[in-house]
């Protein structure tokens, strides 16, 4: 029988539930919509859906296809997609005024094409209806699938992400049907087809691995050309999900941080709290700041051929036409 570890202090999660959650869970409601914050039990609802008024939209159903040991999402034989989800999920954006838009979904093996093209169509419908908000995807692994990792790539996210989840030991006594090396081959393949994209991934910590493991684990995902890393503490979400085997420190998460910063990744997300999502918004700008004062510093010469890491907004996206806005839209988070 496992041993159950006391939540510490600095995991007190404090419930702030205002009119601003009530209205994203009857938006979210109104257009038969799912979020990661639910079907996942984020510890961060409260903070994201009362103080920003901002979801995490999973798409293709709330059941998965896949039973990793870790996640409170339910397992089974999922329903058939809904063709008009993309363009629900488009709306409830511009409902709840959100100014950078993340999509994840289930694992979808049942389909051909692992649920890419669903996907992609969500960008897109966000683009349309909304071409000055950015869009983040957190996708399976496509079963490592170069043509449906392309149709997510082509259909061009601000930022793809696709998580390792944990260090190469453990992960197949924690992740389902997946495969340390077919994530970081999912991240070498987008960087691949697109020089620019920005690529993103997340771990969580409290499995059972060691700082030696986790910095390994840092260096092989920077090794794929990923931009943005966010670390986080594992939470067991119930006692039929994988035991916590260590709560890391607060002072402990700064120290992997600093030293994936060292590694070259242009932003780390690291602390008790932090998920794949935490913050999204928020990471991009700063992204996008660090880089304008990095190329403001660069004494001015003749531009290198080498390719350059695109802008948000790049391509048809601009030339959409802008919806009359009511209201000015929230800041990204």
């Amino acid at each position: 029988m496992s041993t159950y570890l006391r939540k510490p202090e600095w995991l007190r999660i404090k419930l702030d539930t205002n009119a601003n959650t009530a209205e994203v869970r009857r938006n979210l409601r109104s257009k038969g919509l799912h979020t990661v914050c639910e079907e996942a039990a984020c510890p961060n609802l409260h903070e994201c859906w009362s103080r920003h008024r901002t979801a995490t939209f999973i798409i293709l159903g709330d059941t998965c296809t896949r039973s990793c040991r870790f996640c409170a999402v339910k397992t089974g034989r999922p329903a058939p997609p809904e063709e008009d989800e993309p363009q629900r999920v488009a709306e409830s954006v511009q409902q709840l005024e959100i100014a950078h838009a993340v999509i994840t979904m289930v694992n979808r093996d049942d389909l051909p094409d692992g649920g890419a093209s669903y996907l992609a169509a969500t960008g897109k419908a966000i683009n349309a209806l909304l071409p000055e908000v950015t869009v983040e995807y957190l996708s399976s692994d496509m079963l490592g699938r170069e043509k449906d990792i392309a149709v997510l790539v082509e259909s061009q996210p601000e930022i793809l992400g696709h998580n390792l989840e944990t260090v190469r030991r453990l992960s197949p006594s924690v992740r389902s049907r997946s495969n340390y090396d077919r994530s970081l081959n999912f991240l070498r393949i987008a960087r691949r087809i697109d020089s620019s994209i920005l690529l993103k991934s997340s771990i969580m910590l409290g499995l059972g691995e060691t700082m030696d493991e986790i910095l390994e684990t840092l260096q092989d995902i920077r090794n794929t050309g990923c931009n943005l890393v966010n670390i986080g503490q594992y939470l067991q979400p119930s006692r039929q999900h994988l035991p916590v085997q260590k709560y890391w420190r607060p002072a402990e998460f700064v120290e992997i941080m600093r030293a994936a910063q060292k590694m070259g990744f242009e932003h780390v997300e690291a602390g008790p709290m932090v998920r794949s999502s935490y913050h999204a918004g928020g990471q991009l700008n700063s992204l996008l700041q660090e880089r304008r004062q990095k190329s403001a510093q660069k004494p001015q010469t003749k531009p290198a051929a080498s390719h350059q890491p695109r802008s948000p907004r790049k391509g048809p996206k601009d030339s959409a036409p802008k919806p009359q806005a009511t209201s000015p839209r929230r800041p990204a988070v």
